[in-house]
């Protein structure tokens, strides 16, 4: 069955998944879903036999109807070899009471890695088949993780060019410097002097710009996200959650039809709306529990239905979630709206002129999947101390938040389920704060001193990523200001 994209804030206008993933974004300004969530029809029992890109397959050809055979498998393949440090690609690790999917094995050390893998191999495969002649300028704004792991799919990727936008000074020293020592001569990463929420919006702004679109047309170019609005994203992070079902059923830890929970540190919603997408394929998921850190716009949105930014934004310890505009949760409300893009669009209008909306009971009664909640800086720092001084494994701060929120769900909902903790980086990356919260005494160390001291502490090998940039130079050093993100884009693109 052909499954097709439309936009969540206008009527008609179907599109193929490919002509989704080319676009990334709507005309409209809103973002694409499909018309109809797919059946996960391969018994589960089968599933738990078979590899990551055996699984990758499954799951992707129910999204991705007119990609053939050929060209998934391809791109699959392409994606998942040996840029992953483990043959498993996602392993489940068992530590305390909780299983930690790791997603961080990638080139990148962040769970971007496991779409943004695949999502380069996506579009030039779409571009061919839509018969586009233009070059593919990706236009990205990045909190941290998904800034390199982007740079890292499309450097030197022919026929393709990418801006990645960051907050200076709102990202860690590591994240920073994956992304100014970036190699490629289509790469080009600016800084900006704002949050991210601002790089965000800005990158929004370019796409629904049609005099910039006609501009670059006439140069031969034309822009695709590769935020997690991209459906190209979104897709493949679906994978990941099936995968982690799997194992646990071959593993026999669960038997196939058993329900389990999964904890996901979110900031943007991409990450969780994923898992919400394999709960309507059939998987047997009973709740989806939102991980927020100190902006907990959505803890207080899952509490109250009234989502609202207008709040100070907090510089925290886990910065990819440091996020007040969550885009992919429009993709909720749209389907908890009965998949009504005139009511949608009315919602993201309100949340564009006063920065806030408030659903109706309705849509707020059909949130059931979900549990959301929300962990301090101390919280966060002390399970990470608590975990290691108990079992030796070490997790990162945004995977700290994660399961903090993981044992206060145990406590207000005891369903006794086993619960999956989604671990979205490694320690490595954030090696400071990790040191910090297991003992003080670190503090003295620079950051790449902190790397090797943390691979003792872990006993884990520190990741290529890390030895990469220790002495790899800086090749990217604009910082600009928010306003003048379009003259950046049009000076890079008229060079």
């Amino acid at each position: 069955m052909e499954v097709l994209y439309k936009s969540t804030r206008s009527e008609g206008g179907e599109v193929t998944a490919s002509q989704a993933v080319l676009k990334g974004l709507a005309d409209d300004g809103g973002l694409f879903v499909p018309t109809t969530i797919p059946t996960l029809d391969t018994p589960l029992e089968e599933l738990a036999k078979m590899s990551y890109q055996e699984v990758a397959y499954n799951v992707m050809s129910k999204f991705l109807t007119d990609y053939t055979e050929e060209e998934l498998k391809d791109c699959i393949n392409k994606a998942y070899d040996s840029k992953f440090d483990t043959q498993e690609i996602a392993p489940l690790v068992k530590a305390d009471d909780k299983y930690f999917l790791e997603l961080f094995h990638g080139a990148t050390i962040a769970f971007k890695d496991m779409a943004l893998s695949i999502l380069p191999h996506l579009l030039i495969t779409a571009a061919r088949k839509n018969n586009v002649k233009n070059d593919i300028v990706i236009l990205t704004a990045t909190s941290g993780d998904t800034g390199k792991a982007a740079l890292a799919g499309f450097a030197d990727v022919k026929g393709t060019k990418i801006i990645v936008f960051y907050p200076k000074g709102g990202v860690s020293p590591v994240q920073e410097r994956q992304m100014v020592t970036q190699k490629g001569d289509n790469t080009h990463v600016i800084g900006i002097t704002g949050n991210f929420d601002q790089a965000q919006t800005g990158v929004k702004m370019l796409f629904n710009d049609k005099e910039l679109a006609k501009e670059l047309d006439a140069k031969g170019y034309q822009f695709s996200s590769a935020n997690s609005i991209n459906i190209g994203r979104l897709v493949p992070q679906v994978v990941y959650y099936v995968y982690a079902y799997s194992k646990l059923v071959a593993n026999g830890e669960i038997n196939a039809g058993d329900k389990v929970d999964f904890v996901v540190p979110t900031g943007n919603f991409g990450n969780i709306l994923a898992a919400y997408y394999a709960k309507n394929m059939g998987l047997p998921i009973d709740k989806l529990v939102c991980a927020s850190n100190d902006n907990k716009v959505l803890f207080d949105f899952f509490t109250t239905g009234d989502y609202d930014k207008n709040r100070d934004f907090i510089l925290t310890t886990s910065p990819s979630m440091d996020i007040l505009v969550s885009s992919n949760l429009e993709r909720l409300i749209y389907k908890i709206a009965g998949n009504d893009a005139i009511k949608n669009k009315e919602l993201m209008d309100e949340l564009n002129s006063n920065g806030k909306y408030t659903i109706t009971d309705e849509m707020k009664a059909q949130l059931n999947d979900f549990y959301g909640n929300y962990a301090t800086e101390k919280e966060t720092a002390d399970t990470i101390k608590e975990l290691y001084d108990k079992t030796g494994y070490v997790i990162d701060t945004h995977t700290a938040v994660a399961a903090t929120v993981c044992d206060k769900f145990k406590k207000d909902v005891n369903d006794g389920n086993k619960t999956v903790v989604v671990s979205t980086a490694s320690p490595f990356k954030f090696s400071r704060s990790v040191l910090d919260a297991i003992d003080p005494k670190y503090d003295a160390l620079d950051d790449f001193a902190m790397s090797d001291e943390l691979e003792k502490v872990a006993n884990v090998k520190t990741p290529k990523a890390i030895e990469d940039i220790k002495n790899a130079p800086v090749l990217h050093d604009l910082v600009i200001n928010p306003e003048d993100m379009k003259k950046a884009v049009v000076d890079f693109l008229s060079k």
